[in-house]
C-alpha cells in the first residue's frame, strides 16, 4: 500500500495540481466504484456504463486543476457522471430520433409539498422480483426524474448535496422529486399485487417508495 492511499481528496488533489499523475489514478481508484454503479444503475446496461464511466473520468481529469473546492469531490464527480449521462441520452435520442425529455423551463418555480420521508408506500422487504419491477420502473422515468431518484433513494444522498449536483435550487429538487415519486407511483400501480404480497398499504392513505427503493438498493448490492 501506498502512502498516498491515506491521503485525503484535497491532498491527492493538490498533489495532481502540482504535476503528479500518480494522485490521480489514486483518485479513480478510490471513485471508480461509486461512479460506475451509479452510472449502471443510470442507464441499467453495462456497456453503456463502462462508456459513462469512462468519459466521467476523462473529464474529472480535464477539469480538475480548475477544482476549488467549493463541495466535496464526491459530489462534484456526481455531478460530472450526472451531465455525461444527459449527454449521452441526448445523443442516443438523436439516433433514434426520440424526443428527450427534459424539465418544463418554468417547473423550477413550482413548490410542490415535501412528503413524510418516515412513509412507506410498499412495505418493507422486497423479494428479487419486487427489485427487478422497481428497477425496470425507475428506469422508465425521465431522465432528470430518473437522476434524482436514483441520488435520493438509492444513493442516499441529502437534498442539500443533490441541489449542489444538479445545479438547482434547494426548492426545486424538492419539487421535482416529489413529481417523481408520483411518477413511480403510477408506473408501480400495476403491480400492486405484487407488492401487497408482504404489505397492504390502502389507498386512502398514499405512502412513499422511499422504504422499498433502499431496500432494493440492499438487494442489488448483494447480488453485485
Amino acid at each position: 500500500m501506498h502512502i498516498y492511499d491515506y491521503s485525503t481528496d484535497a491532498v491527492l488533489i493538490e498533489r495532481f495540481k502540482e504535476g503528479d499523475e500518480f494522485a490521480f489514478d489514486l483518485l479513480v481508484r478510490r471513485y471508480e466504484q461509486k461512479v460506475y454503479q451509479l452510472a449502471y444503475r443510470l442507464t441499467n446496461n453495462p456497456d453503456d456504463a463502462a462508456d459513462i464511466t469512462a468519459e466521467a473520468f476523462l473529464r474529472m481529469y480535464n477539469s480538475l486543476k480548475r477544482f476549488r473546492g467549493e463541495a466535496q469531490l464526491s459530489t462534484w464527480l456526481y455531478r460530472v457522471v450526472s451531465n455525461v449521462f444527459f449527454d449521452f441520452r441526448k445523443r442516443e435520442a438523436r439516433h433514434q430520433h426520440l424526443p428527450l425529455e427534459v424539465p418544463d423551463e418554468d417547473e423550477e418555480l413550482v413548490e410542490l409539498p415535501v412528503p413524510d420521508e418516515s412513509v412507506d408506500i410498499l412495505g418493507h422487504a422486497l423479494q428479487a422480483e419486487q427489485s427487478r419491477v422497481l428497477m425496470e420502473a425507475i428506469q422508465k422515468l425521465p431522465e432528470y426524474q430518473r437522476v434524482m431518484v436514483i441520488l435520493f433513494h438509492i444513493e442516499e444522498r441529502p437534498y442539500e448535496e443533490i441541489a449542489q449536483i444538479m445545479d438547482l435550487p434547494l426548492g426545486t429538487v424538492k419539487s421535482r422529486l416529489n413529481r417523481a415519486r408520483n411518477a413511480l407511483r403510477q408506473l408501480l400501480e400495476p403491480y400492486r399485487e405484487l407488492f401487497e404480497a408482504e404489505s397492504c398499504p390502502t389507498t386512502e392513505e398514499p405512502q412513499e417508495a422511499d422504504d422499498a427503493l433502499r431496500a432494493s438498493q440492499e438487494r442489488v448490492e448483494r447480488a453485485d
